[in-house]
């Protein structure tokens, strides 16, 4: 049998939710975010999924400006950098998925993905595995897109990156049974610069932590911490809003015009991360979600939630 999309999930991270819980004021709105994530696992496991591919954004642990792919996809050996208390170390990959998907969307023409066989990852996919995969040992196909490094893929360009990617497992002639996830927003706003024209200390320390921080990262951590924390929570729950109702209408298409300009004005500068939802989303043919949770965090900086599209016939 050729592989099958069986579920396709949506959920915000922050590693905030990891160090700062009970610092959380909303701590219902907190265990209801951590219910809808335990949910959306359990609708994994009933799926039946064997493999789970993960596309999520990278934070400057495993992408630095020396070098920046719009999409990357790991094709070897995958190591999570466990920062803020999500998993570290090596990640198991479904290693002939992964090559398979990498030559497909080559040999199709459309997309020329990077792809890494050693590649690191952080918390825009990690953060997934802890909650979304606990227990269910799945190995994973990471995929990661440029959200933060401008400039970015387009939306349109990642819902048709999507959409390549559902040919190209549809494509896979062995037996798997595939969970897609989305990993990422929804609005926050990150104390992060463009890294064309950064001001003021902060600023040009946060460049030359992603310049220089391949071999060293964990050298700027600290001080890297210290500035996110510091930040004001800018959170747009009408933009939230107005997401999922798309989504859970088929109809996430519709932002496909939406440019990185218009999002950074929305949804703040980590709200370019609905781009791995969109991702998602059209790699499941755009079923009509269903939503688990939202819930505005300030104390994690971010608009939390959590959503299931299931395709027709594969409903637990």
């Amino acid at each position: 049998m050729p592989a099958e999309l069986v579920i396709g999930v949506g959920a915000s991270h922050s590693t905030l939710m990891n160090t700062h819980w009970e610092q959380t004021a909303d701590r219902a709105g907190a265990q209801r975010y951590a219910d809808a994530l335990a949910e959306a696992r359990d609708r994994i496991a009933a799926a039946g999924a064997d493999v789970a591919v993960i596309i999520g954004s990278n934070h400057f642990r495993g992408f630095w400006l020396d070098l920046i792919p719009a999409f990357t996809i790991g094709v070897g050996e995958c190591l999570a950098s466990g920062e803020s208390g999500t998993p570290a170390g090596p990640q198991p990959v479904d290693q002939p998925l992964a090559r398979h998907l990498v030559d497909t969307l080559v040999g199709g023409g459309q997309f020329d993905p990077a792809y890494s066989a050693r590649l690191q990852i952080d918390h825009g996919q990690s953060h997934a595995i802890q909650y979304l995969l606990a227990g269910l040992e799945l190995p994973i196909v990471p995929i990661v897109i440029n959200v933060f490094a401008h400039p970015l893929p387009t939306v349109r360009r990642c819902l048709d990156f999507g959409a390549a990617v559902r040919t190209a497992l549809h494509g896979f002639a062995a037996d798997r049974r595939v969970a897609v996830i989305g990993s990422g927003g929804l609005s926050h706003r990150l104390p992060w610069p463009d890294w064309r024209d950064p001001s003021g200390d902060d600023e040009e320390f946060m460049v030359r932590a992603w310049l220089d921080g391949r071999d060293n990262w964990r050298d700027y951590d600290g001080r890297r911490r210290e500035i996110i924390q510091a930040a004001q929570p800018v959170i747009n729950p009408e933009f939230d809003e107005q997401l999922l109702a798309l989504l859970e209408a088929g109809k996430g298409a519709q932002l496909a015009e939406h440019t990185t300009e218009q999002l950074e004005r929305e949804a703040g500068n980590g709200g370019q991360e609905i781009r791995t939802w969109l991702t998602m989303a059209a790699a499941l043919s755009h079923a009509p979600a269903t939503r688990l949770a939202y819930e505005p965090m300030p104390e994690w900086l971010t608009g939390m939630a959590v959503a299931v599209l299931e395709p027709a016939g594969h409903n637990p």
